[in-house]
């Protein structure tokens, strides 16, 4: 599931570094995008939980941790 997770941001969120830690329907996902730039926290988790709404929905994924950052957030990490 996890190599999922990350098929599904990577591609849904272009230009993204995503990585997806978990299991057993508990994930931590990092997603590293411009498309961050200028939005909230809760607009930021907006997008991701959008992009996954379907395997949240169907219980898939239970639980999610999410670290949303821009390029240039990330290099100040």
């Amino acid at each position: 599931m996890e190599d999922l997770i990350k098929k599904i941001l990577s591609d849904q969120i272009k230009g993204s570094l995503v990585t997806v830690e978990g299991g057993e329907s508990k994930y931590t996902v990092q997603v590293i995008s411009d498309i961050f730039k200028d939005k909230t926290i809760i607009d930021r988790h907006k997008v991701i939980y959008a992009v996954l709404d379907s395997y949240i929905k169907s219980g898939e994924i239970h639980a999610l941790t999410i670290k949303s950052l821009t390029i240039d957030e990330s290099n100040k990490v």
